[in-house]
């Protein structure tokens, strides 16, 4: 008797302290992405493809986001989303009680009651082409660059307003989306036109220039609610992984990314929250927040298991073959010769450059309980 009232005592134990280990790592369950506190209403998006909602379909038709499998678990159909499915805005813009953005270049777009707009392209940079071209850096995707981005929405907004006045007016309760921007310049720099991670750094400066101008940009339209996202640590995506692959173990660290590349990351985001800082100084009466996708990312990727990713998998794409990371530059998702996984719900990486749909809910999941408390409009 005592024998069996120890035992049981013990899985009562066991089973107190798992429950415990599980409740201290939140779990997204309906509503908890809520926005709807902060009575936004419209959402407008710049940035590249971690957030185009399909701009670069029309303008490119038959490049590979616009064919399945993109778009296959959500939609069941390509929408030039770069994802199996939905994404950080799409979730975003959910959690707001709004409907997904519509991209900018569609002839269906109806804006006539304007609850938002998305001007992002996939492949665009924060710099021009021009000014790319000067460094021998292409923009291999879209000449649609951020400054091409903000003349549309100058387009928009005179299309939307009387004048400046009727425009503050109207945009005084909306969410601004300045980014993610500017990873493309480096991802170029340092894969296409093989420049060292040093000299990616010395383009850091020019690159968030370009987005604080940006941001002064919309603060003149009459933003009042703008983030910022700054870059993901890149040293743990499969394209990454496979281009700068080493045998030497000290350039890994302990989740098995490339040290460097992470620090590189870190060293761009900190320049760009100096950047939003000073934005922070001369115009008190505006919010301008750090939208932190590292750290967002980051949280993903160390508690996968928990979030019921395949841990054995963590840094293989789902859509893409070949190598230790399932992926291949000549043979990228989309092409009729590339499989997919059977389980992308499982995978953080999609194609080996961007994350899958359920990655993105849970990275919306941490970056909105991150941001509401700053935003000023409730809590989660």
């Amino acid at each position: 008797m005592a024998a069996t009232q120890v035992v049981t005592l013990l899985l009562l134990l066991i089973s107190f302290f798992s429950l415990l280990l599980h409740h201290r790592l939140p779990r997204p369950r309906e509503g908890d992405l809520d926005l709807k506190a902060c009575k936004f209403d419209a959402i407008y998006q710049l940035g590249d493809s971690l957030s185009d909602t399909g701009n670069i379909i029309y303008e490119e038709p038959t490049c590979f986001f616009s064919r399945l499998p993109y778009g296959e678990t959500f939609f069941n159909r390509s929408t030039g989303r770069c994802s199996n499915g939905l994404l950080m805005i799409d979730y975003i813009a959910q959690s707001a009680g709004l409907p997904l953005l519509n991209p900018y270049l569609s002839n269906d777009s109806v804006f006539a009651k304007d609850q938002g707009v998305n001007f992002a392209v996939a492949g665009s940079t924060a710099l021009s082409p021009n000014v790319l071209a000067e460094k021998n850096i292409i923009s291999l995707v879209t000449n649609s660059s951020l400054s091409v981005q903000l003349h549309w929405m100058s387009t928009h907004f005179n299309s939307l307003c009387l004048n400046a006045n009727d425009c503050a007016e109207k945009l005084k309760r909306s969410l601004f989306m300045v980014g993610e921007i500017g990873g493309n310049d480096f991802n170029y720099a340092l894969q296409q036109a093989n420049k060292t991670i040093q000299e990616a750094m010395e383009m850091v400066p020019q690159v968030v220039q370009a987005i604080k101008d940006a941001v002064q940009t919309v603060i003149g339209y009459g933003a009042l609610k703008i983030v910022v996202p700054g870059n993901f640590p890149i040293g743990c995506f499969p394209v990454y992984l496979t281009d700068f692959q080493t045998n030497d173990s000290s350039a890994y660290d302990e989740y098995h990314c490339l040290k460097e590349l992470n620090e590189f990351s870190i060293y761009q985001n900190d320049h760009l929250k100096i950047a939003i800082e000073d934005l922070k100084q001369k115009h008190p009466n505006v919010s301008i927040l750090y939208g932190d996708y590292y750290n967002a990312f980051q949280w993903v990727y160390r508690h996968a298991s928990n979030l019921g990713f395949d841990a054995s998998s963590l840094q293989k794409s789902c859509c893409g073959i070949g190598g230790e990371y399932n992926y291949s530059s000549d043979k990228l998702c989309g092409d009729s010769r590339v499989p997919v996984c059977s389980n992308p719900h499982q995978r953080i990486s999609w194609d080996g450059v961007h994350p899958t749909q359920k990655a993105y809910y849970y990275m919306s999941y941490w970056l909105i309980k991150d941001l509401l408390p700053q935003l000023g409009c409730g809590a989660v």
